[in-house]
């Protein structure tokens, strides 16, 4: 299993290059940034630093989207991060959410979610692609590779993802969701002829290593606030009982609203409609005996990476105890497993 950390972008930039310089050195393979224009720090500014200033972690947008950002330009970008600092980017994204909203704007639709995957994979792995009827290659690309994972909650978006993704990132860490969406992902990509084993899957949560509950669940509400966003769209669409887990969806009927501006803050101060119950659910939180227990759960359902989400106060010990004691114990335990 692979370990990435997903940072927020906000100043001074340094700061988010320092805590990418830690968490390689602490043994996570990915940096993974938010990606919101408006709200943080422009993230592709920062992944150049990030990567002139590390040696192995992979970095990438978690997630970046088709609405507003070019997609060719997104292509461009990649293209140019791995001509500088070698093959070491992934591209993370979905539909749309904090970056379209904040604008008043709308996730794009299923159709151009899919075909903005295939020009950004297309032109960052040194292809040619037909845009907009013209055919287009990056004349000075040679050898750039970039997967392309895709965030997605809802049965249409679990479909394309099995159908077209690298990769499929679940934003929350309850096992029994991560469940029912890995089996979604993987039945769709074989109904399409695809070897569902060959998608990777990422589950990304809050993670803190700490004994105080209450502080660690007040520090993470934040994250059952910012799902439900997501999964209030998927009510409005198939109802409340329908082919999505009650699990994920009953908890946000004391939902009023959300403002982007404290999006993915610890101080968030509008998601007391969040229960204790589905923040444990949703995050990693307590000892380091208590994270390797779960993380092994998940890693018998087939995820391949676990992404902790650092926007609390604890960022640096939580990194360090995973990098000394949680990293090691799921390597031995995956190694005597196999």
């Amino acid at each position: 299993m692979d370990f990435g950390v997903v940072l927020q972008t906000n100043p001074p930039a340094s700061r988010a290059v320092h805590l990418a310089k830690l968490a390689e050195q602490f043994g996570f393979s990915h940096v993974w940034t938010f990606d919101s224009h408006l709200l943080w720090e422009e993230p592709y500014v920062i992944h150049s630093q990030i990567l002139a200033e590390t040696r192995r972690v992979t970095v990438g947008p978690f997630v970046t989207n088709p609405a507003t950002r070019d997609w060719t330009v997104t292509a461009s970008t990649f293209a140019t991060l791995n001509e500088m600092y070698g093959n070491r980017t992934v591209c993370g994204i979905g539909r749309g959410d904090s970056a379209v909203r904040v604008t008043n704007g709308k996730p794009v639709t299923m159709r151009e979610l899919r075909e903005s995957i295939h020009v950004i994979r297309e032109l960052a792995n040194s292809r040619a692609v037909e845009y907009k009827g013209s055919t287009l290659r990056f004349p000075w690309s040679t050898g750039s590779e970039l997967e392309v994972w895709v965030a997605a909650y809802g049965p249409m978006a679990l479909k394309l993802t099995g159908e077209v993704g690298d990769g499929f990132i679940l934003q929350l860490a309850d096992v029994d969701i991560a469940a029912w969406m890995i089996k979604t992902v993987r039945d769709a990509a074989e109904a399409v002829g695809r070897d569902p084993m060959s998608i990777k899957f990422c589950v990304a949560a809050p993670f803190y290593i700490g004994e105080d509950r209450a502080h660690m669940l007040d520090q993470s509400r934040w994250f059952g606030g910012m799902v439900g966003n997501h999964v209030a769209d998927i009510v409005a669409k198939y109802g409340e009982h329908g082919s999505v887990p009650d699990a994920l969806t009953e908890y946000i009927r004391g939902r009023q609203g959300y403002d982007y501006n404290t999006h993915g803050k610890a101080d968030n101060d509008h998601v007391d409609f969040v229960p204790d119950e589905i923040v444990e659910r949703f995050c990693v939180l307590g000892t380091a005996e208590e994270h390797i227990e779960k993380l092994k759960q998940l890693a018998e359902l087939g995820v391949d990476q676990f992404a902790g989400y650092l926007q609390h106060d604890n960022k640096e010990e939580t990194m360090r105890v995973y990098g000394e004691t949680v990293i090691p114990a799921m390597t031995e335990h995956l190694t005597a497993k196999a």
